[in-house]
């Protein structure tokens, strides 16, 4: 019994040393951590959106039209962050925009992480005319402006939020198969792989068991920067009328329908916009973060 519970904490030891060493560097960055508390504030406003919203996000209130925020002359306690053109209230919809705007973070970071970490280390492992093919490709890819060229595609597929993800997770591929191929590339000639090949591992044990998960850190990191610019992108293209269309609440769309308003009512521009800016800039930190936590150059002795 006793060798059981020694055993038991010898195997979770290295486990909590290096959830400890992680907290570490990462806590050291205080823009990190608040930004971390950002972006948990934010999926606990996106999970419980029906408790916290005051109003349905498509309810129209055409007694409440253009009604300021509470704070200014004119508004209403009903409607604390105001209502837009057509009597919606604008907190519940921010409220209910921040599951779209996670959403497309976490759909679209994850399939061009997941095919471009695929395509990455096939060309990074066999190289030769696979990877020469397969980089000539992405650079085409990389050549054209990312917005300009998933606004292209979306023109192609046709407006809306799902093709949207897929034209900006086709755009952000490349990144992460240059990065996997890099890592893998790297990580081929080290002495565990010669050990596991002599071993008799074949190429897919080799690719996806021994080499993949040591090139794991520098994907967790472009895969946090690229949530935010999945979201900012997906904002632009819902702004330009390409990517969720009205009424969905989606912030880009907030924005597209309120720019006629500007000037006499601020509120329906400022506050998805500042949504936006507090996203993405609450991610950017805690990618940095990721950073200084996953990057043994980052880490001072």
């Amino acid at each position: 019994m006793a060798d059981t519970s020694i055993k038991t904490a010898n195997e979770e030891s290295p486990l909590r040393r290096v959830l400890a060493e992680f907290w570490f560097y990462f806590a050291e960055n205080r823009g990190a951590v608040i930004g971390l508390w950002v972006f948990v504030a934010l999926v606990l406003v996106a999970i419980f959106a029906p408790l916290l919203a005051p109003h349905e996000p498509y309810l129209q209130y055409r007694d409440a039209v253009l009604v300021p925020p509470v704070w200014q002359e004119g508004g209403r306690s009903a409607y604390l962050l105001g209502t837009d053109a057509v009597g919606r209230d604008i907190l519940s919809r921010l409220i209910y925009g921040a599951r779209y705007s996670l959403f497309i973070g976490i759909v679209v970071t994850t399939v061009a992480m997941v095919c471009g970490i695929l395509i990455g280390v096939i060309a990074g492992y066999f190289r030769g005319w696979i990877d020469t093919a397969i980089m000539r490709l992405m650079d085409i890819i990389l050549a054209f402006p990312s917005l300009l060229l998933a606004l292209v595609l979306v023109a192609v597929l046709g407006p809306g939020l799902i093709n949207a993800m897929i034209a900006i997770a086709l755009v952000y591929q490349p990144h992460f198969v240059r990065l996997t191929r890099a890592a893998v590339m790297a990580e081929k000639s080290r002495d565990y792989v010669v050990a596991a090949r002599v071993a008799g591992a074949g190429p897919l044990r080799l690719m996806f068991r021994t080499i993949l998960p040591n090139c794991m850190a520098p994907l967790i990191v472009q895969g946090a920067l690229s949530f935010s610019n999945a979201i900012l992108d997906a904002a632009a293209l819902g702004f330009l009328g390409m990517g969720a269309q009205p009424p969905t609440p989606e912030w880009g769309t907030m924005l597209a329908e309120a720019r006629e308003f500007i000037l006499r009512a601020w509120w329906v521009v400022t506050l998805p916009g500042l949504a936006i800016l507090i996203t993405v800039l609450a991610i950017n930190l805690m990618g940095d973060g990721l950073r200084d936590a996953l990057d043994p150059k980052m880490k001072r002795s």
